[in-house]
């Protein structure tokens, strides 16, 4: 069973470990620690879950991690002055805006990531850095779809001339991957919600990519045998965590598969912390 798996949390791991390695040695150099500041408004269990592991993570590799937490009704002008306040704090290496903000404030979503520097933008979505990844250029790539492709190409999944099809056409996930799967000189297709016979799209997959926080959306007649399967969901059944791939189901007939825990969600935090200190690097003009 265990040669089928794509195991992200080992993976990320051992990234981690590697991680650790180079910022004491950046800190050992230069006496600074690199220091994210992750913005949460409101008051959203699921989101505290996540920092928590965040934070965790961010302790073992050596970097200081603070919440800033904002009340839900606080106004449009306070959370840009908060986030300027961070732009020019040179202590403050990264800053990420935790997503998805509250009903209340989600109109405003995109102001918010326009106003936060590019420079300090470890989530990859200012405009600069979305721009820079058209080019194909990843220094500051979103986290998600960058540990799809790590995961994908440390199992040695070829990515050229591969049909690979991506049910997600958000900024976090569906749309940054088809920048990187393309870089990698794929054949892609992006489904949605207004695709029709989806079903069609997904069968044809040599390699798919499933976000859409369905539980069982992905079944084995939705398949062909031998796909890849990269499950990105992440749903809260009866009290337990799940992905949108029904993993018994589709686990014999598929080539190889990324659970949901434990597949990509660790590589999407570590790279969340490569990012921060491949931030303070770019910052520091540390070349080590």
């Amino acid at each position: 069973m265990n040669d089928k798996i794509l195991d992200g949390k080992s993976l990320a791991e051992k990234l981690n470990l590697a991680l650790k390695v180079k910022i004491k040695e950046a800190v050992d150099r230069i006496g600074i620690k690199p220091k994210i500041v992750t913005i949460l408004v409101g008051e959203d269990p699921a989101s505290k879950v996540y920092l928590n592991m965040k934070k965790r993570t961010s302790a073992f590799v050596g970097i200081e991690s603070e919440i800033l937490e904002l009340d839900e009704h606080i106004s449009k002008e306070k959370i840009t002055e908060k986030i300027n306040k961070l732009n020019t704090n040179d202590n403050v290496h990264g800053i990420l805006l935790q997503l998805p903000l509250p009903k209340s404030q989600a109109s405003n979503t995109l102001k918010y990531i326009e106003n936060i520097s590019p420079k300090k933008d470890v989530d990859g979505l200012t405009p600069v850095n979305k721009g820079r990844l058209y080019d194909y250029n990843e220094n500051l790539a979103p986290c998600t779809p960058t540990g799809i492709i790590t995961l994908l190409e440390y199992y040695n999944i070829e990515l050229k001339g591969k049909e690979v099809v991506i049910i997600n056409r958000s900024n976090l996930v569906g749309k940054p991957l088809i920048f990187m799967m393309l870089k990698r000189n794929a054949t892609v297709s992006v489904c949605h919600t207004s695709t029709i016979n989806i079903e069609n799209h997904m069968r044809r997959a040599d390699i798919l990519v499933v976000a859409v926080r369905h539980p069982n959306f992905v079944t084995k007649e939705k398949i062909k045998k031998g796909a890849i399967i990269i499950d990105v969901g992440i749903n809260r059944v009866n009290g337990k965590l799940c992905g949108d791939v029904n993993f018994e189901d589709v686990f014999e007939k598929s080539g190889k598969i990324a659970p949901s825990p434990g597949g990509i969600g660790p590589l999407t935090v570590h790279f969340l912390l490569q990012n921060t200190f491949t931030a303070y690097k770019n910052q520091l003009g540390i070349n080590f």
